[in-house]
């Protein structure tokens, strides 16, 4: 991991560890947004490094899982590697058990946080990272790229028209984020980074997932290195859990909201868009719950005819 020594050390109310989390968040989308910029051919249309068009200190942050995707791009991941023979049935059982768990509590228990964490980690140790990439690619064709919510995509692309960065904000891996923002052509994503020693993942965090509190620190930090005026840039989320990184923003909007969300919302006078159906819309809370309980209900039923199969 490279010096974090472009961040100014401050003192907040976030723990240190939600804070490392950021900081090495920003840092990793900040280096593959350079990357790409490297590898863009040289007779593209002419495009400066910083937007030109609006507001040049402005920028737009948007979560991924309900936001720009229909469900949690992890579970689509943990899908696709199961496909590939990457773990067990069972492991899938219990990643789909996990989803289901927490979009119907709504609540975020340490302890089972952390068994979902491990599960998860314990899956790519050992794995080197460009592997991982390589897959991420073909993960997106197999699963999500039929899920992006066309409004919000068509709500990314309209800050790009106005030549502002965009960046997707998600505790899913940085890795699969960044494979996500790039097929979106975004400018890239901030996500939970695993460490790796020489290309390989030990099976450790870099600080915490990126979620909540540390999902503010992140945009922070990116900010504070991308020399962004907060308070004219736009974050766009689902959750109440993001409150913490909309409420950073000088134009919060609420997509496809939870309950919590929604009355945040009214409350402040936030922005707000529904891209699911008339119905759901009606039933907010519900959607979220339902939708996982159905994936969790048909992951058991595949599950099930997997076994009569052999």
């Amino acid at each position: 991991m490279a010096a974090l020594g472009w961040l100014t050390p401050r003192r907040r109310s976030a723990t240190a560890r939600s804070v490392l989390a950021g900081e090495a968040s920003a840092e990793a989308a900040r280096k593959s947004s350079q990357e790409q910029e490297e590898l863009a051919p040289p007779n593209a249309p002419d495009e400066p490094d910083f937007p030109v068009i609006g507001d040049d200190r402005a920028a737009a942050f948007f979560d991924l899982d309900n936001t720009v995707m229909q469900g949690a791009a992890l579970f689509h991941f943990g899908r696709g590697l199961y496909k590939r023979k990457f773990f067990e049935t069972r492991d899938l059982a219990r990643f789909a058990w996990q989803q289901a768990w927490f979009r119907l509590a709504g609540i975020e228990d340490p302890e089972h946080m952390q068994d979902a964490r491990d599960s998860a980690l314990s899956i790519v140790k050992g794995h080197r990272v460009s592997e991982l990439m390589s897959i991420g690619e073909e993960i997106y064709d197999e699963y999500m790229a039929e899920r992006i919510w066309p409004g919000t995509r068509a709500l990314a692309q309209a800050h790009l028209d106005a030549g502002q960065k965009v960046w997707l904000v998600t505790a899913a891996p940085v890795e699969i984020a960044t494979v996500i923002a790039r097929r979106l052509g975004l400018t890239g994503a901030l996500g939970t980074v695993a460490e790796s020693v020489d290309g390989v993942y030990t099976g450790k965090l870099v600080g915490e997932p990126l979620h909540g509190p540390a999902k503010a620190e992140a945009v922070r930090a990116l900010a504070s290195a991308e020399s962004l005026d907060l308070s004219r840039c736009a974050a766009y989320s689902d959750s109440h859990n993001d409150i913490p990184m909309l409420s950073l923003v000088g134009h919060p909007y609420a997509i496809n909201p939870d309950a919590k969300l929604r009355r945040h919302a009214r409350d402040f006078d936030w922005r707000l868009r529904d891209y699911r159906t008339a119905r759901k819309a009606a039933k907010v809370g519900i959607p979220a719950a339902a939708g996982v309980g159905a994936v969790a209900g048909g992951t058991a039923a595949a599950i099930a005819l997997h076994r009569r199969r052999r």
